[in-house]
């Protein structure tokens, strides 16, 4: 699909690497949906987008009925939906076994919840929609793209819980892409290595310098704006299809 052509739902819409998704879109004519669950920044987000292109819905991923409601909300603000971004997620970073006790099943199960289940609630919501689009180009009628990590093949310690779930992401994207095909609709994932983001931009500058130096080349963090570009790319690469994308500058996360 043409960028000027998408209408699309960005979970994690606000911040990070899902705004510069947003504002890539927005930029090439597109129409978006911002889904997460902050308010303040969900109101700046659409003063810097333009309200006519963009539209905050407070959403809880985890939530089913509410995840089918807002996407439908999505939609009928933008006059269709042919798109679908997940890249709402969480670190959930803990040991199994923590110094005082083992990793509390809670916070496994909320890694999973947000990070998996979150991105599988809102892939199925948008294909829901998407498959009753006249179709296009190829017969298109959507495309979603998920949101993983490189942690999800090389977990450090510490992130069973965040790999877990992204590798849960990793292991779908092929059977949904299987089984959405004869809808017309795509699915691809992106595993992003070590990104600047909110997060990081609060670590101490060694630390940060620490990072950009474990990656092999560009030896930098990665830049939102370079995540949006690739995400452009999949939009209008109708014969790319069921497949997880590194997107890391080389870098294969060492133990801890």
């Amino acid at each position: 699909m043409q960028i000027q052509d998408t209408l699309a739902v960005i979970t994690g819409g606000v911040s990070g690497l899902g705004l510069a998704v947003a504002q890539r879109l927005v930029a090439g004519g597109a129409k978006v949906a911002l889904l997460d669950i902050n308010d303040d920044k969900g109101a700046a987000a659409v003063a810097g987008l333009g309200a006519a292109n963009a539209r905050y819905f407070r959403t809880d991923v985890t939530d089913e009925a509410n995840v089918a409601a807002n996407v439908a909300a999505a939609k009928d603000f933008m006059g269709g939906l042919n798109a679908a971004i997940n890249c709402a997620g969480i670190l959930g970073a803990g040991r199994v076994l923590g110094k005082e006790a083992p990793m509390p099943l809670k916070n496994f199960a909320g890694t999973v919840m947000v990070n998996l289940v979150g991105s599988f609630n809102v892939a199925k919501a948008a294909a829901d929609l998407m498959q009753h689009n006249a179709p296009g180009t190829d017969g298109e009628r959507g495309a979603i793209i998920n949101t993983a990590s490189v942690a999800a093949y090389e977990g450090q310690i510490g992130q069973a819980a965040y790999s877990a779930s992204k590798g849960g992401v990793v292991a779908m994207t092929l059977p949904m892409a299987r089984e959405l095909a004869r809808f017309g609709i795509r699915v691809n994932t992106i595993a992003p290595g070590i990104f600047w983001t909110p997060m990081v931009d609060g670590m101490p500058e060694a630390v940060q310098q620490s990072l950009s130096a474990s990656i092999p080349f560009p030896s930098r963090l990665g830049q939102p704006g370079e995540f949006a570009d690739l995400v452009a790319f999949i939009l209008g690469s109708i014969y790319l299809n069921g497949e997880t994308i590194r997107l890391d500058g080389a870098v294969r996360l060492a133990p801890k």
